[in-house]
């Protein structure tokens, strides 16, 4: 039996309202409930971890509504047609692109990314969503969305349904970036009443086929990228629903025009009123930037998930790597900075271990319900995990305590940071690189006449033994409180 958190006070929960651009109490549209759409990938390619860091941003709001009593339903979008190779609603869709350059089917590139990104999902330990809302499984309900709104907000072109964005009050107020010339950053489009108009349907061009393509009032084409959240969301969760996230990339362009969308679909109402853009609160998690340009593709390393397993990085170091940042901040990537994670992560799984088999009970030692108190109000301060972790390091290192209420005080603050630390085992972190040439049996035979030689004063012997695992990349962790014998180098 976990801490029973819900039993106790809660402060009220206050989250950033990017649509506001202040912090707002969480109140929810259906009592009890909390209702959540998080922008999912364009499965064209492999995602990057600066993608990834939106999941795991989502998967803590996901766990912290959770931690304060709300019945959860998130549910996270696949789009596998519609989204163009530029955000700013130009170019080729990406899927076919894709497709045609691998000389696969569109459907086929669809299902391995997929496969992929759920992978690394797992890997993070972010948790399924209650449903996974696939774009091309929505195209009759996107056409009749777009019917209902096309006669008061839409205008054909020989290319496409277009959005006429002047019909709807505050259009940009997401992004803030409205000028007398509107967005400006939309594609430039023969015809288009307003720079900022962007594609409801996409007409397939006369003499070319599409992999993915339908019928529609409008000609045989393929919809607009925009339009299948504002459908899988009114469709899944109703309008309006609690939460919307995404990167801040999204914050510019696609969520302004899904907002322009829904807005139409529901009235043209100002958003003064929130409820109006479709849901209550947008949230928005900043980049994760490369000072150093180690990110770079340039550097002929694509850097996913599956670079940082390969270079002995357990995925679980990037997860807390992403928790010690606000979400809102900025977050710098570096190999160090990765490397700084997984020691503190594995000085956590180290302290957890002592109470990892022994029972549960209810947390009533006042050190550990104070402790409990100050994460509550740290989740509930708009997600502030960095101070959240430094509390649940608090809680491991507490000496002399009941180990039954230590435990679940940590699984309690574990099950909102997501670091499965009372289940991941020592040996779990210990990630061998790809390039490692060295078994671990040969790793341990050495290290084995290593510490014989030190037992008997030997130290030469120990040096040599030292400089032996050296030169095949085996850093010896002397003095590693922590018992962490060795590492293989990155």
């Amino acid at each position: 039996m976990g801490a029973r958190m819900t039993d106790a006070p809660h402060p009220p929960l206050k989250l950033f309202n990017s649509l506001t651009r202040s912090l707002e109490i969480f109140e929810p549209v259906h009592p009890g409930e909390a209702r959540v759409y998080s922008c999912g990938p364009t499965v064209y390619n492999f995602q990057h971890i600066g993608n990834m860091r939106a999941y795991v941003f989502a998967d803590t709001l996901g766990r912290a509504l959770t931690f304060k009593g709300y019945v959860l339903r998130h549910i996270i979008n696949i789009t596998d047609v519609g989204h163009l190779t530029s955000d700013s609603d130009a170019g080729d869709d990406k899927m076919e692109k894709a497709a045609a350059s691998q000389g696969k089917t569109a459907w086929d590139i669809a299902a391995f990314y997929t496969a992929e990104f759920k992978r690394d999902l797992s890997w993070l330990n972010v948790r399924d969503p209650a449903k996974w809302t696939v774009a091309t499984d929505y195209v009759p309900q996107m056409i009749d969305f777009a019917k209902s709104i096309a006669d008061r907000h839409c205008y054909e072109l020989d290319s496409g349904l277009y959005f006429d964005v002047s019909t709807v009050a505050d259009y940009g107020r997401l992004a803030r970036a409205v000028t007398d010339d509107g967005e400006g950053r939309i594609e430039e489009v023969e015809g288009k009443r307003h720079a900022a108009d962007f594609a409801i349907w996409r007409k397939t061009p006369v003499g070319e086929t599409r992999q993915m393509e339908w019928d529609s009032p409008w000609g045989r084409g393929a919809p607009g990228w925009h339009l299948e959240c504002s459908v899988m969301g009114e469709a899944e969760l109703g309008m309006p629903f609690d939460i919307h996230t995404g990167g801040i990339d999204h914050r510019e362009i696609h969520h302004p025009n899904e907002i322009a969308q829904n807005q139409a679909y529901r009235g043209c109402g100002s958003l003064d009123c929130a409820d109006h853009s479709g849901a209550r609160i947008w949230m928005h998690n900043n980049f994760l930037i490369d000072r150093g340009g180690k990110m770079s593709k340039s550097t002929g390393e694509f850097l996913r998930l599956q670079l940082l397993v390969d270079r002995g990085y357990h995925p679980l170091a990037y997860r807390l790597m992403c928790l010690q940042a606000h979400y809102r901040s900025e977050l710098e990537f570096s190999w160090e900075g990765l490397g700084a994670a997984l020691t503190r992560l594995k000085r956590l799984l180290m302290a957890a271990a002592a109470v990892r088999d022994v029972d549960a009970a209810e947390p009533a030692d006042r050190r550990l319900t104070d402790l409990l108190a100050k994460f509550n109000a740290a989740i509930s301060e708009d997600l502030n995990t960095a101070v959240a972790l430094t509390l649940l390091e608090e809680a491991a290192g507490m000496k002399k305590i009941d180990q039954e209420q230590k435990r679940a005080t940590l699984a309690a603050m574990d099950a909102v940071l997501g670091l499965d630390l009372l289940t991941t085992q020592r040996a779990d972190l210990r990630v061998r690189p790809k390039a490692a040439t060295i078994a671990e049996g040969e790793i341990d035979a050495i290290l084995t006449r290593r510490k014989e030689a030190r037992a008997a004063k030997d130290f030469a012997a120990s040096d040599a033994l030292r400089e032996e695992l050296a030169a095949a990349g085996v850093e010896v962790m002397d003095g590693d409180p922590l018992g962490w014998d060795w590492r293989l180098d990155n």
